[in-house]
């Protein structure tokens, strides 16, 4: 599944090229796509006309912001003009530099739901397992797993393609906040470079919980956005086995995982992501970050540290991979 790095290449590949571009149209294919309203017929006329002020980011979730190009007058208008003037500033340096220290939606406080929702609405996206957002000419060739085509008047087209059709789209209503919606926002934790998520927080969360640290990193209720890759790897840096308990940790280890996750996911932001299998990034492009992965996937080969043979173990289902010597 795309994690916070995948994700974010794509929100800001998506802030790119969208923004301030109208929805004209669009096409469902897979009816099951759709989350919210589960009608296609009412969720394309929730987005036609609907221009994108902005892309958000929470934890694995999209959120595209939308207004109605067409209203210059009434209340708001000035300040909806002022936002997009805003985001065209700002869009050249977001692709090059790091995420901001927070990253809540418009008007959201740290700890309850967004208090000013967009005039038009949300797009909401989750990319779930193989979900790929590419913005194309339209006389491109539809791939075979095509499941949602958004035109807009600037003559391109967003598809949703997902093989595995576990992904979501969602078209909330303007006057309602995203969580009332995409109800999945509502348990998240911080994010792991606002300033809520600080080494304070991730002990307190972890020092009482009698489970391996690895299952502790992959809740997102505790931090968003972080799943099986980037887990291994800040662990590897830290030096933590996956299966060690969480209440064995010592303040110092924590220290150290908090800078490490951090430092990780910043690292595959800059590489855009990580493929081993199905992620683009809205362009159709792979992710590099796989090819100078420490551990992740690579169990059975030499570690890239001291060349011990990269070991793999199940932990509630899932994989963890670690180097024996390095991480004691």
């Amino acid at each position: 599944m795309p994690e916070l790095p995948e994700v974010e290449t794509v929100r800001r590949g998506l802030n790119q090229v969208t923004l301030n571009q109208t929805i004209q149209g669009g096409e469902v294919l897979l009816d099951r796509t759709l989350a919210y309203p589960t009608s296609a017929v009412n969720f394309l006329a929730g987005l036609q006309g609907a221009a994108i002020v902005q892309w958000h980011r929470r934890g694995k979730y999209l959120l595209a912001e939308l207004d109605r190009e067409g209203r210059e007058d009434g209340e708001g208008a000035g300040e909806a003009r002022g936002v997009r003037h805003e985001v065209r500033e700002k869009i050249a340096s977001q692709a090059t530099n790091h995420e901001p220290r927070t990253n809540r939606l418009p008007g959201q406080n740290p700890k309850s739901k967004i208090q000013n929702p967009s005039p038009a609405g949300f797009l909401g996206v989750h990319l779930r397992m193989t979900g790929q957002l590419l913005w194309v000419d339209p006389a491109e060739p539809l791939p075979k797993h095509t499941r949602v085509r958004l035109l807009f008047t600037s003559g391109y087209e967003l598809r949703f393609v997902d093989q595995r059709t576990f992904g979501q789209m969602w078209w909330v209503p303007p006057g309602m906040a995203p969580e009332e919606i995409m109800t999945g926002l509502q348990p998240l934790g911080p994010e792991p470079f606002s300033e809520e998520f600080s080494v304070s927080y991730l002990y307190e969360q972890l020092h009482h919980r009698h489970r391996p640290i690895k299952s502790a990193l992959l809740d997102q209720a505790i931090v968003a956005g972080i799943g099986n890759i980037y887990a291994d790897e800040a662990l590897f840096l830290s030096g933590i086995r996956p299966e060690k308990l969480c209440t064995r940790l010592s303040r110092n280890q924590v220290r150290q995982l908090h800078a490490n996750i951090v430092q990780v996911l910043l690292d595959s932001i800059e590489a855009k992501g990580t493929t081993f299998s199905t992620f683009r990034n809205v362009e159709g492009v792979n992710g590099n970050y796989g090819g100078r992965a420490w551990v992740y996937a690579r169990d059975g080969q030499p570690c890239r540290t001291c060349g011990t043979v990269i070991a793999r173990l199940k932990l509630a289902g899932r994989s963890a991979h670690f180097c024996p010597k390095c991480q004691k």
